[in-house]
């Protein structure tokens, strides 16, 4: 930013917008509007509606550090310590994974599932699934909870759900419990460490499971944006050559803690195809792939084996 830059709080956002857009930054305005918010305790709407206001000595040298950290393309979400997802206002930070917006369908899903709407050709509007999902009595597990964002929309909807969230990081779960407390429902989720279903017992049993599990391939990490390549933890992008190491090792066991009518739902990036053929050879059943607002396969839902497949 010039050292000449004028006082007026929409002349330094004009300024920020073009410096991080000459950074490469995608979304360069919205970033410098949410900097900005952060530095001046105002909303993006009061931006605009206080655009005359100066910006005093320190708010600028604070801005200029964020602006420096915007450009270094550490994430957004980092540079405040949360991000928004499922309207909650979730803590985050180098720890976890940043929630994704298509993450919010895994969340759906699993509210249709508990309602009893996910097989249903009907589709019940989903004001009407989530007053019915209030109510219900279900046991449910989150898988690689991270900054426990599923577990926590989960458990604020429903409000008799109780769900264990693991996760394979301790650093993790120092952070997830903290965004639990913050929504009311520390009480209803139990976190616990362990590589997928290592933190089990082996009596533990559920209505559903749900997981975002890394589902990235080796090929694919240098075509990651900065943003994600250099900043979010590897262990929770990267899956094996495929993207399938941790998803099929998951569908391999989850069938040992799911009720029968229950629904293991995961969240897949490219290759939809390759989870619904393990699920299928596994003898799993009611293989369903949903799509998210983009059009693309996101969820892949299925029910457990019966009888002998279920082993």
């Amino acid at each position: 930013m010039s050292a000449a830059a004028p006082s007026r709080l929409i002349d330094y956002l004009t300024l920020a917008h073009e410096y991080l857009e000459s950074k490469g930054i995608d979304g360069a305005r919205l970033d410098a509007e949410l900097l900005l918010c952060e530095v001046i305790g105002l909303s993006r709407v009061e931006l605009y509606t206080n655009h005359d206001r100066p910006l005093s000595e320190p708010e600028v040298t604070e801005f200029r550090e964020l602006l420096r950290r915007r450009a270094a393309r550490e994430p957004v979400a980092y540079i405040l310590g949360r991000r928004e997802f499922w309207s909650l206002d979730l803590e985050v930070d180098r720890r976890v994974l940043i929630p994704r917006p298509e993450t919010e369908l895994l969340v759906e899903t699993a509210l249709r599932a508990l309602g009893g709407d996910l097989d249903d050709s009907s589709r019940t509007p989903f004001e009407q699934v989530r007053a019915k999902v209030a109510m219900v009595d279900a046991r449910v597990l989150d898988i690689g909870t991270g900054s426990g964002a599923v577990a926590v929309a989960l458990a604020v909807e429903g409000g008799s759900l109780r769900v264990v969230a693991t996760d394979q990081s301790h650093s993790s779960l120092e952070l997830a419990p903290r965004n639990a407390e913050r929504h009311g429902v520390a009480d209803r989720i139990e976190f616990r460490q362990g590589d997928l279903f290592a933190a089990l017992s082996s009596d533990d049993r559920f209505d559903l499971i749900v997981s975002n599990p890394p589902y990235i391939k080796v090929s694919e990490a240098g075509d990651l944006e900065p943003e994600v390549r250099s900043w979010e933890p590897t262990t929770a992008l990267i899956s094996g050559d495929d993207g399938m190491a941790t998803t099929r090792r998951m569908i391999d066991g989850a069938h040992r803690h799911l009720a029968d009518d229950g629904w293991l739902l995961i969240e897949v990036g490219t290759q939809a195809d390759d989870v619904r053929a393990h699920f299928e050879s596994s003898g799993w059943r009611d293989v369903t792939t949903l799509k998210d607002l983009a059009a693309f396969d996101r969820v892949v839902a299925a029910r457990p084996p019966i009888g002998e497949a279920r082993g």
